[in-house]
């Protein structure tokens, strides 16, 4: 075999395991099916859009053509879900930090508790380090209303 084809190889397998998601923790209710498309995407499965809702609320997380992996895992295809409430998105070239909850151990719902009235609720996938990709990869900004 010559060196082209085993980069060839190399590569395939990579990618092979980078969309295999690597992650069995994961219910069949959390996995999404893959879009044709092939554009990375987060989006909160759970409550929907406009949802009125009751404290605490369950917030499902859902990606698609990336890897969920945990914090600190290296690759440029795989990371980790951070949620923000009632908070702008962070800086885009640096770690997430304040109102930003993170999800390092790869996990794809949250428990929050929110006071009566409406909250906004976004998804952003962090790299190794809990910085965002480049390009980013930013869910929907939803909004829900507690009761």
């Amino acid at each position: 075999m010559n060196y082209r084809r085993i980069l060839r190889l190399a590569l395939c397998v990579g990618l092979l395991q980078a969309c295999s998601g690597g992650n069995d923790s994961q219910s069949a209710a959390d996995q999404q099916p893959a879009s044709t498309d092939t554009v990375a995407r987060v989006f909160i499965a759970s409550p929907a859009n406009g949802a009125a809702v009751s404290s605490p609320v369950t917030v499902v997380f859902a990606i698609e053509n990336f890897a969920l992996a945990p914090a600190g895992t290296p690759g440029d295809s795989s990371g980790h879900h951070h949620l923000l409430v009632d908070t702008d998105l962070p800086p885009l070239d640096q770690p997430m930090l304040g109102q930003v909850q993170h999800f390092g151990l790869g996990q794809t719902e949250y428990v929050v508790t929110l006071e009566p009235g409406e909250h906004t609720l976004q998804l952003i996938l962090g790299d190794k380090f809990h910085t965002p990709h480049d390009p980013p990869v930013v869910g929907e900004r939803i909004t829900v209303i507690v009761q």
